[in-house]
């Protein structure tokens, strides 16, 4: 099969075209017919080394993948012909043919395209987690969404807007009609210098703020003591807490959201979140997306675009 290989932990610049053996599923996995994969922050994060506990290269990138099921293997009850949606965080979904742990494999909904229920299982069920059982949102409350073009920020608007928030989104200018037309009640500059003062021009502070660009700002602009900062992803880098900012300079709830770990400690709440997902695209609330696609050859390009933070919504490499 074919298959992107990453030879390096210099970036994706380094993830090249190769043949490959198609794998086989041991006990709890499924083989799958990779018909798209999904392009996501983690994929950038492993091929620069920086993932916890991330693959070694070489490896085979890609950690989603949606297709057909070929294969199972012992004490799986997925059939092959099922169409699902799952995630592989050791790599393996840019290729022709991956292997999923069968938990984390789900099917893909009635009426999807394959490539449509990407994000299903990464960035839907992140922006879920962190507005609902982690940062507690409330009807009437405010919440601060940064990267909100992007395929988390996309979904956490079209959920918060659900469950009665007032939004506070904030993107690059290009992408500001695209957060509007997602229900968005007030879209901002993320690149301004003066993005602090301009949150708090719109209120006195927000409640809940999800985090992935600029923790400083969120910060700085979530309400003391009762306000909750989400932490999900680090696209622009580390930042420093120390316990002298939180008990003198920013009391409020610092929040760390690695879904893996959701998984791992507590799967009752990755429970509650997939039966409220799925209730959610049941009612209609949720619908299905388009990706951008690429080929797979393209896969340095597209993650290299996604680095930029140049794109909008989710990315897709087409095997």
């Amino acid at each position: 099969m074919r298959a992107l290989l990453q030879t390096s932990l210099n970036g994706p610049q380094d993830l090249k075209l190769t043949d490959a053996s198609v794998p086989r599923p041991g006990p709890g996995e499924v083989l799958v017919r990779v018909t798209a994969a999904g392009v996501n922050f983690v994929d950038s994060s492993q091929s620069h080394g920086t993932f916890a506990g991330g693959p070694q290269p070489p490896y085979v990138a890609g950690i989603e993948a949606a297709g057909e099921v070929v294969s199972v293997g012992a004490g799986v009850d997925l059939a092959p012909g099922m169409h699902v949606i799952g995630v592989c965080i050791g790599g393996g979904a840019f290729a022709e043919y991956a292997v999923l742990p069968a938990v984390a494999a789900l099917p893909v909904p009635a009426g999807w395209d394959d490539e449509q229920a990407l994000g299903l299982v990464v960035n839907w069920p992140t922006a879920l987690a962190a507005l609902r059982p982690l940062g507690s949102l409330a009807a009437g409350e405010t919440v601060l969404i940064h990267a909100a073009a992007g395929a988390t920020g996309q979904a956490a608007v079209r959920m918060a807007k659900h469950h009665g928030a007032t939004v506070i989104a904030t993107a690059s200018p290009e992408k500001h009609d695209t957060v509007r037309r997602l229900g968005a009640d007030h879209v901002l500059d993320s690149r301004s210098p003066s993005l602090t003062t301009d949150i708090l021009d719109l209120t006195t502070g927000v409640d809940l703020s999800l985090e992935s660009t600029t923790l400083t700002t969120s910060l700085e602009v979530t309400k003391p003591v009762t306000g909750r900062v989400v932490v999900y992803g680090l696209a622009a880098g580390t930042s420093t807490l120390t316990n002298w900012d939180l008990v003198y300079k920013h009391q409020l709830h610092v929040i760390g959201l690695n879904l893996g770990a959701l998984i791992q400690h507590t799967p009752h709440i990755y429970g509650e979140v997939l039966t409220e997902l799925f209730t959610l695209i049941s009612t209609g609330v949720l619908t299905p997306t388009t990706p951008t696609t690429y080929a797979l050859t393209d896969g340095p390009k597209a993650l290299t675009q996604l680095e930029s933070r140049t794109t909008t919504g989710k990315l897709a490499l087409l095997p």
